[in-house]
């Protein structure tokens, strides 16, 4: 048992990473970079720029949404899927004494805002505020009153300004939006964190594919269209607006989803997803059924780990968008778990992503226009 244990531990220190340092250079730029719901741009150009060498064309539409084509002139369309932006908020009024007052933009988490540190996006660059909070000598100084809880009509900014000409002044408006500080760290143990993996480590992914074909030198009997859409987090726009102009036949989405095994998450609900025990598929009304099982036997064929979860009504990801545009697209769902989702902490494992680019790429690989997913 020793010798076949040190026999199988020599084996897996000599599998190559399938990241490299130029992938793990670009995911790192990438987190960093702010690309809040509606102003993603920014990202976008990032991106486009990485997956220029590994596809054929590019092309944007109105919004935003990015697109890198692989053998464009194919009639058949397969789509490989994750949305670009991040919740964040919007400056919504400006008192007299200097103090910002916001809205959310997208699901942002108010509980974690008090002491954090942002970057309000004016006319004039980024200017650094804070999350302003009363200190816990103040909050505690009467027994009888009930301690202040985080509300997104009590929580401001703090710019260093001291009235309402001084905040303007620094080319910061009304509609500018603020996204947190936080960026890309490596943690013990092969794991990352960062704000924004949901869902920017999605796109990092699908690029990843698109290098890995291109690098391996496949050849596709279809056309692959690599999809990095805008304005999930306000209702999957992104995904339903691209979904309409490409038509495709195929659809595969990539996004995050809950690590239950951190407490206060009820696994009886939530089901069981743990960091770096491989990605995760779902069950559901969106996700095809026989578009699934191949997925599944793909991940089995190459020993690719996953794990299994239901969802209810929808995905709540852009697979919705996908699965019930135009005539109806047969669509799956493949996550990577995610602990801490929707705050600056966010946190998932090397090992995780590297399979979910596996599972995709070899998907890939199976799928042809003679792949019968008719259901009767």
């Amino acid at each position: 048992m020793a010798k076949s244990s040190k026999a199988d531990s020599k084996k897996r220190t000599k599998e190559p990473s399938i990241l490299t340092p130029r992938s793990l250079e670009f995911l790192k730029k990438y987190i960093d970079n702010a690309s809040p719901v509606g102003f993603e741009s920014s990202g976008q150009r990032l991106w486009l720029d990485y997956i220029k060498p590994y596809t054929d064309t590019q092309f944007t539409d109105p919004y935003g949404t990015a697109v890198g084509v692989i053998n464009p002139d194919a009639p058949f369309k397969i789509v490989i899927e994750a949305h670009a932006d991040e919740i964040s908020w919007f400056v919504n009024y400006i008192n007299p004494e200097g103090l910002l007052y916001l809205k959310r933009n997208g699901g942002v988490d108010h509980q974690i805002a008090p002491g954090q540190r942002v970057q309000i996006h004016g006319k004039k660059g980024p200017v650094t505020a804070a999350f302003g909070w009363p200190a816990i000598h103040t909050r505690l100084g009467n027994p009888e009153t009930k301690e202040p809880q985080p509300r997104v009509d009590n929580l401001f900014l703090d710019c260093g300004a001291r009235n309402k000409k001084e905040v303007e002044d620094l080319g910061v408006h009304i509609g500018a939006v603020v996204t947190y500080k936080d960026g890309f760290e490596e943690l013990a143990y092969d794991y990352y964190m960062g704000r924004a993996f949901d869902n920017r480590v999605g796109g990092f992914m699908i690029a990843e594919t698109a290098r890995l074909l291109k690098e391996n030198k496949r050849k596709l009997p279809y056309a692959l269209y690599v999809v990095n859409a805008v304005q999930e987090e306000v209702g999957l726009r992104g995904a339903e607006m691209i979904a309409r102009r490409i038509r495709p036949n195929i659809a595969i989405v990539t996004d995050v989803t809950h690590d239950t095994a951190t407490p206060m998450i009820n696994k009886i609900i939530e089901g069981d997803v743990v960091c770096g025990k491989g990605p995760s598929l779902a069950f559901g009304p969106a996700v095809h059924n026989k578009l699934l099982s191949l997925v599944q036997d793909t991940a089995e064929k190459n020993k690719i780990p996953v794990q299994m979860r239901t969802v209810s009504r929808s995905t709540g990801t852009d697979t919705d968008s996908f699965a019930y545009a135009n005539d109806g697209c047969p669509s799956v769902l493949i996550s990577i778990p995610l602990r801490y989702m929707h705050t600056t902490v966010e946190m998932l494992h090397k090992r995780d992503i590297e399979q979910t680019i596996r599972l995709m790429y070899e998907t890939l690989l199976i799928l042809t226009p003679r792949t019968n997913l008719s259901y009767l």
